[in-house]
Parts: C-alpha cells; structure tokens; sequence
C-alpha cells in the first residue's frame, strides 16, 4: 500500500478541565461580580477585591465540583450500562483507559510479518490484521476476510445503536489475499474524500495492477465497529485519530440551563440595571454637592478629600469627581446582586437529585431500576414539559417484527388479529374484563407457540397447502421474492444444522423467516449466489434452488425501494423489487395494475390495523436492455465525483420500472409493555406527543 503517510493521532480524554474551566461565568450574577472585582482594584476601592473574589471562588468552584461529580457519574453508568448489555469487559476496559491507544492490533512490517502495535502508533497506509470480536482501532478498507468471496460480518452498535450485523465486502480483485504471506508483492494506491462525519457515505478509488477499481461504503470498516462471526480480516488504514468518521462526529456536550436560570438572570440584569440608576443619580446629586462645596476659598466638606489623590474630590472638578463617586457607589451597593441565591440554588437542586434517586414511586421493580436525575440542572423542567418528541419504532414499539397477513394476486391471506384490532374489539365491548382476560390469556399462549419473527396463519396456504391455490404461481412468485430481495446473513448452527438470520433491519429477518416457513428457505448466500430450499410444487418435494445475484439497488430513505437483479437456473434475468406503496405503484407496467385497486384496499385494512406495509412486484429483463443499463450502473458506481450517489440512484431508477405487481406484505411491530397506559396519562395531563415514523399515516394513528 503506497499512499503518503501521516503522522499518527493521539486522542486525549482528559478534556474535563478545558470543557468546565468557566461554567459558572455563564450565569449573570458571576459575570456582573467579574466586573467587580476589576473595579475594586484601583484606589477608590471601599474594600479589598478579595472581599469580592473570595465568595466569587467560592460559588464557582461549587458549581464546577456539583457539574464534575456529575458528568463522572454519567460516565460510570454509561460504562455500567454497555457492560450490562454487551456483558463484553473488553470495551468497558477501553471505556475506563485514560488512553485507549494503548491497546494493541497486528500490523504488516517490512519484514513480511504481522507484529502487535499500540492503536496509536498507526499511520494512514499502515496493513493491519483484525481477529473475531476485536473493535476497528481506525477506518479501514476491507481488503479480504476469512471467507473466500471477502464479505465479513460487523456490528455498529457503539456507532448507531443499531444490534444487527451488516454485511461488508473486499473488491474482487483483492478478496483473494487470504494469507500473511499473500501481502509480500501487494502494491496498491488509495484515492479518497478528506476526512468528514457521514457514516453512510464514502467514496474512493482503488489503483492496483494497472486498473482502477471505485471504492463504497460497503469495503469500509468504521473506528469502535466490532468484527462478528468472521475470524479475521485484512485490511490498511484510510483515516485515524480525529480523522475518522466517529470522532468526526464527536461534539462537546452543551452546556444545559432551565428555564429558572434563565430567567433569573434576566432578573440579575434588571437588578445591575437598577444599581447602575441608583449610582448614576447619587453621583448627580453628589457632582452638585460638590461644586457648591467651596465657601470662603475653604472646603465645607473636606474631610471626603482622599490623603494624596485630591483628583477624586475637588469642588473644582466636579464633573470627575461625579464619575469617581459614580464607580465607588456601584462598588458600595454592589451587593444588590445576589451571589449567595445562586449557592443556595445548588444546594435546592442536589438535594432535589436525592429525592428523585430515593423516591420509591418512582422505582420499577421488573428491572430493579430506580429514578435517576442525570442533570440536576433541569430538575424543574420537568414540572413545565408539555411536548414529548418521541421515535415509534423501537421507542414505542419492541422493534420485533412479526408477520402476520399478506395480499398475493389480489387475496389476503393471514387470520391473526393484532395488537390494534384488539384494542378495538375492547373498545366496543365497553370494557368487558372476562372476555378480556381470556383474550389476553389466549395471546399469551400463542405467544409463546409461535417463530420469532412470524406470527402468520392461514390453513390455506400454510404447510405446503399453498400448491393447491388458483392463484399458486403468483404466490410462489411471491415468497421467492422475499426469500432473494434482501441483504439477509444466515448464521447455520454447526451443532443443530438450524439456521438463524442475521439482518440489517427486523422487517427484512421477518420476510425471510415467512418465506422459510411456506416452504422458501434461504440458507447459503455469497457475493455472486443466493440459494434456496424450496418446496417445488409439480413433485412436492423440496429441491435445492440457486439464483446469480448479478445487482443489488440498495435500500435509501430518499429511494424507498430495494432490488436485486438475479438470474435464474433457466437463465432468465430478473429484477425483483419491494419498497413502499408511495414509489411502487407508479412503476407498475399497464399490465401489471390487474391487482391494483384490491391491493390498495388491503394496504388501506392493514394500514388501519397498524401493520407495516410493503408493495412486492418483479420484472423480467431483456438481454439487450439489461447489458446496457449495466454498463451505464457500472459506470455511475465507477464515478469518483461527489454526486456518485446521485448518480447510481439514477441509474437504478431506469431500470426499476414496468413492474408487475405481485402482492403486499404487512408486519406487526407490537407497543412495549406500559406504552398505552403511558401515552393515556400523558394524554390526561395535557401533555402532547409528536411520534417520527416512516409509517403511513393511519398505521401511525392507530398505532397511538
């Protein structure tokens, strides 16, 4: 790897004194003292500037003790927290390093050998080698893994809380360095974008044998990511320290004051104000004092006369010996401000944190988890909250979805009654708690009964029933599209043969899982093949089903849509595609709104039941058009420019068009236990709730 090297970072984490240094000169009343204690040094002090400085210190220093211990606190149960659900003493041992470059990785030496280095001896173009369970010290770029086609499994969940494995990939051209020894001739050059916080992004060109190759997130391996079920994987530093996308997205924490702070100092001005008046006309009346002191060539008052400095007060001067009065009497009446309220204040506010951490109403006993208040600071805010602003899924919601009916060639199939609809039925019962009961304890043991992942019955299609269907060829069409459109990892459990998936988000798990269970089952997946087990209905038996995956057009937020472009045992090119309702049905082909209006009505029923929806529809490609798309597909990825995204989606947008519609799927992402009767007290409170969600809008009202 030859591109130049840059001298490494070194992070610091003790950054409490830089961060806290001044906080308590943020409030007005310590501001105005600042001021002073300036004045107080010059002759025409009453008193000392100590006098001043000393209960200045004081309030200061009791703010920044109160803030530290806090910010220490929130720090340990951060740690406490991620060794509660991680159970990993590894990365709360970083957590807890002063200097966590002090950990050690393997590195390619220009002995051909891989020796242990410290994190923070690495340099852009360094060759490092990362085992299973061990966290990315810098950005990499994947160069080759364990596994022969050069994919390998990651876990971000110390980047965006998400627990699902991604999958990443090498280039071909690199994915069959496997070994220490492969690196020995290994010359290549990186071209990439500077240094910036999107983690979703990256653009880059690899220069290697002569040809050049674009580089995506997809070969990039983010700082404090984690390797999982991989054992090793090969790859050379793009960005450390400060450079990478993590730190890059590092802020120091604001600063946080209640609305009472605020408006006390408002007040404190009003008072600074007033004693700014109170001096101004006291040295009006003593300018006048003084110009009229002189009776006889001798001075009336001349016992206000300074030893030495007769500046400060002669009748002469009146006019400056006004404005001498004028910074006395502020320091005089400097008192006014009250420095003590702002001590006591603390003390009201650390007291209050006691209560709240000792107040046994507020204790859940299920998971032994007391009330906790993080910030004493915004101790009274929470008497004044009148918005919530709340994510659903997975806030609101288990995240875990199920699923539980779908409409194939115009037929809804699926028997479940869902969380909404039972809400319902209750609801019109006028609250009869024995049916109630019973229902409850009949969705327990069905619960308890079900798959993970899939809550679905419906005797006409379930159990290889499905063959017998008028409809069966658009219902295998249906299921073979869930179990290849998607980015699935399955995980074969080498003692029991059972196979688990691993995905990047819950629904896409809950479509494999179905299509498993109605006789599609996904099991082996590499860069260029997907394969299924599948019940094939002319013998009835299950037959071994391979797909070349040629394409796959991510998922986007600003897409909405995914697809993958496959070819068939019998040769034939494919392009399967599921996204939202909103984008699919206007790519439909004439041909393919047979279904249209009857799946529109099942989106609407499934929608008002609080099901998540999808719109699942396919193509067949012609040879000539497809070779000429990839070539223009090929070139947009190949793009080094900063609108490659851009142009990519583009690109994809061609070719996902004249759909045919196959049907509709809807997943149930069930409330966490408690948010109903939460949401109703927050309700009678007249407190209001704006939920973000990519749902339709009745899934999301019905779902409240």
């Amino acid at each position: 790897m030859v591109p130049t090297k840059q001298p490494p970072h070194h992070l610091n984490q003790c950054t409490f004194s830089s961060n806290h240094a001044p906080p308590g000169v943020k409030t007005a009343v310590q501001t105005v003292r600042i001021y002073d204690v300036v004045l107080h040094e010059n002759p025409l002090a009453p008193y000392t500037a100590s006098s001043i400085l000393a209960p200045l210190l004081v309030v200061i220093g009791a703010t920044m003790a109160k803030e530290g211990i806090e910010d220490w606190r929130r720090k340990r149960q951060s740690i406490l927290a991620i060794d509660q659900k991680n159970k990993n003493k590894e990365y709360v041992g970083m957590l807890l390093d002063i200097e966590a470059n002090n950990r050690k990785v393997n590195v390619y030496t220009e002995n051909h050998t891989f020796l242990e280095t410290r994190w923070r001896s690495l340099r852009v173009g360094d060759l490092i080698k990362v085992y299973k369970d061990e966290y990315f010290p810098v950005d990499l770029l994947l160069l080759s893994s364990s596994y022969e086609d050069g994919i390998c499994y990651v876990e971000t969940s110390n980047l965006d809380g998400e627990t699902n494995l991604k999958v990443k990939h090498a280039l071909d051209i690199t994915s069959s360095l496997h070994d220490d020894s492969s690196f020995r001739n290994f010359k290549a050059v990186v071209k990439c974008e500077d240094p910036n916080e999107d983690l979703y992004t990256f653009i880059g060109t690899l220069y290697y044998e002569n040809q050049q190759h674009p580089l995506s997130v997809q070969q990039i391996l983010l700082r404090d990511s984690k390797l999982r079920n991989t054992d090793y994987v090969y790859g050379v530093v793009i960005f450390t320290g400060h450079d990478t996308k993590v730190m890059q997205n590092s802020t120091d924490p604001p600063s946080k004051r209640s609305g009472i702070e605020i408006r006390m100092d408002k007040i404190i001005y009003v008072l600074f104000g007033t004693l700014i008046t109170i001096a101004f006309i006291g040295s009006i009346f003593f300018g006048i004092e003084t110009k009229n002191d002189i009776r006889g060539g001798k001075l009336r008052r001349w016992y206000l006369r300074p030893d030495r400095m007769s500046v400060f007060y002669d009748p002469k001067r009146a006019t400056l010996a006004s404005f001498f009065h004028f910074l006395t009497a502020l320091m005089l009446y400097g008192y006014l401000i009250p420095i003590s309220l702002y001590v006591s204040i603390e003390i009201v506010k650390v007291l209050q944190s006691i209560f709240i951490n000792q107040d046994r109403e507020m204790y859940y006993e299920e998971t032994n988890k007391p009330a906790h208040a993080r910030t004493s600071n915004l101790n009274e805010e929470l008497g004044q909250v009148d918005t919530i602003l709340s994510d659903k899924t997975g806030t609101l919601t288990c995240n875990s979805m199920e699923f539980v009916k779908c409409s194939i060639a115009g037929v809804s199939y699926g028997r479940v009654v869902t969380e909404v609809e039972r809400a319902l039925i209750k609801q019109k019962r006028d609250g009869d708690t024995s049916n109630d009961a019973e229902e409850s304890s009949e969705a327990a043991v069905h619960l308890e009964k079900s798959i993970k992942g899939f809550n679905f019955k419906d005797e006409r299609i379930m159990n290889g029933q499905w063959v017998h269907e008028p409809n069966r060829d658009m219902i295998q069409k249906f299921f073979r599209l869930l179990a290849v459109c998607h980015t699935v990892i399955p995980d074969v459990n080498k003692i029991t043969g059972q196979i688990s998936y691993e995905a990047e988000s819950p629904d896409e798990a809950a479509f494999v899982i179905a299509a498993r269970e109605l006789g599609f089952q996904f099991f082996e997946r590499t860069q260029s093949r997907i394969t299924l087990h599948e019940l094939d209905h002319r013998t009835g038996k299950m037959v071994d089903r391979s797909y070349q995956l040629l394409h796959v057009l991510e998922f986007s937020s600003s897409r909405k849509r995914m697809s993958v472009i496959v070819k068939n045992a019998e040769n034939r090119l494919l392009l399967l595609c599921k996204g939202a309702d909103s984008v699919m049905f206007e790519r439909l082909s004439k041909d393919g709104w047979v279904f249209e209006s009857i799946a529109r009505e099942h989106l609407k029923q499934y929608a008002e039941a609080g099901l998540r929806t999808l719109v699942v529809a396919c193509r067949e490609l012609d040879e000539k058009e497809f070779q000429s798309w990839e070539q223009e597909f090929l070139n947009a990825q190949a793009s080094v420019t900063v609108d490659r995204d851009a142009l990519v989606d583009a690109a994809a947008d061609k070719i996902e068009r004249d759909l045919i519609l196959l049907g509709v799927t809807a997943v149930e992402d069930k409330l966490q236990k408690g948010v109903p009767e939460c949401i109703e007290k927050l309700a009678k409170a007249g407190i209001k709730i704006w939920v973000l969600t990519g749902d339709k809008m009745e899934t999301a009202i019905n779902i409240g």
